[in-house]
């Protein structure tokens, strides 16, 4: 049950790579595409879809928590993906969303910025300088992401296996050499133990999505871990009422057996009015 990460500058060819590094291997690509098919059985409107895939959340305003829970219920589509196996998760973090995982081949395509220009105003038949802000605006937007929800530079190569500048490498080596990465025997070891990683970080991604969703809770993002059915929370919160109510969330979702809680009452409203 391997599974492929990809990070990607816009431009630089990743997407034709991917297509056939799945099909050599007969692996499912998780693209754009693929999830907006899945969205709706995970309640996610395609218009929600849009406003937040790859994008920076934010956790201020009740608009902004469920927007926050919108880009967790992504999350959750690529990780019952991985948890399947044999699987190509494109972008979205998904390097960084199973980073504890040893089962992963962590990807990172990148190339020469006016190459990419060239290469995507020739592909997508358009004017030169529009080519060039819309990969401005996609690197700045990706990077973003990557900064604000996994806290790392997104370029840095150390959070990656395998780094290919697409502009001195043909399509057929880098295909080729993934196909023999993905089957390394440090790989296909890590698989048994992948899945209860996987099943962990399903777990507080769904607690977590469902205290965002909740419009009695003025929510700020907990510390939630996972073990096998055990779970332990911190955080704060602004009433002994919305303290209950967390709880009561967190034991409500399937597949929490016992919860540890270290939620403190802190009425920071009160500070800051005063400030």
């Amino acid at each position: 049950m391997a599974v492929i990460t990809i990070s990607r500058q816009m431009g630089t060819g990743a997407y034709q790579i991917a297509l056939e590094v799945a099909r050599k291997m007969k692996y499912k690509l998780v693209d754009g595409a693929c999830i907006a098919e899945c969205a709706p059985k995970y309640g996610l409107s395609p218009g929600m879809l849009m406003t937040v895939d790859e994008k920076p959340p934010s956790y201020i305003t009740t608009e902004d928590r469920l927007r926050a829970a919108a880009l967790n219920t992504i999350e959750l589509i690529l990780l019952d993906f991985a948890k399947r196996g044999n699987v190509i998760l494109y972008g979205r973090g998904g390097q960084d969303l199973l980073k504890n995982c040893r089962n992963i081949l962590r990807l990172r395509f990148i190339a020469d910025f006016e190459e990419r220009v060239e290469r995507f105003a020739e592909r997508e038949w358009i004017d030169p300088h529009l080519a060039a802000t819309m990969i401005r605006r996609s690197d700045l937007q990706r990077g973003g992401f990557i900064h604000f929800y996994f806290d790392r530079n997104w370029d840095d190569p150390i959070n990656y296996d395998m780094v290919f500048n697409t502009l001195h490498l043909s399509q057929s080596v880098i295909v080729d050499s993934v196909i023999a990465a993905a089957k390394a025997p440090a790989i296909r070891e890590a698989e048994k133990d992948a899945v209860l990683l996987i099943d962990n970080t399903i777990l507080e991604k769904k607690i977590e999505t469902a205290l965002l969703n909740c419009s009695e809770l003025d929510y700020r993002p907990f510390s939630i871990i996972a073990d096998n059915g055990k779970v332990s929370v911190s955080g704060y919160l602004v009433s002994e009422e919305e303290k209950k109510l967390a709880l009561g969330i967190v034991e409500s979702i399937s597949g929490v057996n016992s919860v540890t809680a270290d939620i403190q009452v802190v009425n920071y409203k009160a500070y800051k009015d005063k400030s």
